[in-house]
């Protein structure tokens, strides 16, 4: 009996360490919403399918044409409402949908110009503002969001300034990420051109709503060219990918505060040839990173993270299709899809949740040009 008692004590002490408090996931059915290239492939806009939880198939639902190259999207807290970065050089912009969960469909409410070759935009939770990453002009717009769900003109234009080691591809700045910190106090964005991390402080009511924070950069790795950032779900680390540098930087975050703790390559040891790390995602129990590499890897690599440090141990690497550039896990962890830009394909893997390992599915979906996945709850 006092056996029992002692383990029951150690268990009790020990599990809040061990788990992130991830809620029971019961949903069955998800909309998986794909973001392509529509220039290429015969792609032709944003595609949407129903994701089956138990059988780990999807069925085509719907698709809405004449979206320019909806490459990145977002979705509203609510379900309601999608925002698709259209990147193009003149005018780039971002367009606003009316979403409609039962039957997949989507439609559009109108769309805003805005910078240069948007890659990336995102949506806060009270939907007062959408932000887009503008890769080619190296600045972050910010739209004002109508009560409709549409957008209004920009309110707010960042424009970064600087360049980089790498004189071909860091002549100039090129933001690639803006995300909101998970308390959305403040606003993260990377610009790959300066090799810098931007913070700034977030007031969702203001004319304009972002102002420097206290400490309003920190420096990547010169040349490595930094690109998304994934928060683990207790809030602590964040985790940044680097392009050019195929390298995955470890931070602790306390209050638009970020302090680098580790970086770890993402190559093999006797990898040999052209890299372009793209994506990154922490599992929804904050125990395993994976991140994508295109160029001449082509693959996802898992890693572990030590749950008080932070820190990352190497799990394994799987190869993929050609230029994996974006993927999502769901929220129960049991699947993680992966958009193969170049293979024209989103392929589907079931995760093991206790080791974080991979296996490849039968399963897949023919799209032109994937860029970027979202799922959506249906029931």
């Amino acid at each position: 009996m006092k056996k029992l008692l002692l383990i029951l004590l150690i268990v009790s002490q020990v599990a809040p360490e061990l788990c992130f408090a991830q809620k029971k996931v019961t949903t069955k059915t998800y909309d998986l919403l794909v973001g392509t290239y529509t220039r290429r492939n015969g792609s032709k806009g944003i595609y949407v399918y129903r994701f089956d939880m138990e059988t780990g198939k999807a069925t085509y639902l719907s698709e809405i044409d004449g979206v320019d190259n909806p490459s990145y999207l977002a979705v509203s807290a609510d379900s309601k409402f999608v925002y698709a970065a259209n990147e193009g050089k003149d005018p780039g912009g971002v367009s606003a949908f009316k979403f409609d969960l039962k039957t997949g469909k989507l439609d559009s409410l109108n769309k805003q110009p805005g910078g240069n070759g948007p890659a990336y935009v995102a949506v806060d939770k009270a939907r007062k503002n959408v932000f887009a990453a503008n890769y080619g002009g190296g600045n972050l717009t910010v739209y004002p969001v109508n009560k409709d769900g549409s957008l209004g003109p920009v309110s707010q234009k960042i424009q970064d300034e600087g360049s980089s080691i790498n004189k071909g591809r860091q002549q100039g700045p090129h933001v690639h990420t803006a995300m909101l910190t998970p308390d959305e106090k403040y606003l993260l964005y990377t610009d790959l051109g300066t090799d810098k991390i931007n913070i700034y402080n977030y007031k969702a009511s203001a004319a304009q709503p972002l102002t420097p924070a206290a400490t309003p950069f920190v420096n990547a790795i010169a040349g490595n060219g930094p690109r998304h950032l994934a928060f683990a779900p207790n809030g602590k680390f964040l985790y940044n990918i680097q392009e050019m540098g195929a390298a995955i930087t470890a931070y602790k975050y306390d209050n638009g505060t970020l302090t680098a703790i580790q970086t770890v390559s993402m190559l093999a040891e006797d990898f040999k040839g052209q890299v372009g790390a793209a994506d990154i995602h922490v599992s929804p129990d904050g125990l395993f990173v994976y991140g994508t590499d295109r160029g001449n890897a082509n693959e996802i690599v898992t890693y572990a993270i030590n749950q008080k440090t932070g820190e990352l141990t190497f799990v394994e690497r799987n190869k993929v299709g050609r230029a994996p550039r974006n993927f999502i896990i769901d929220p129960s962890g049991t699947y993680l899809l992966v958009a193969n830009q170049d293979s024209n394909n989103i392929i589907i893997f079931k995760r093991d949740i206790a080791t974080g390992k991979l296996t490849l599915t039968d399963n897949k979906i023919d799209v032109g040009a994937p860029v970027c996945l979202k799922l959506v709850a249906v029931d």
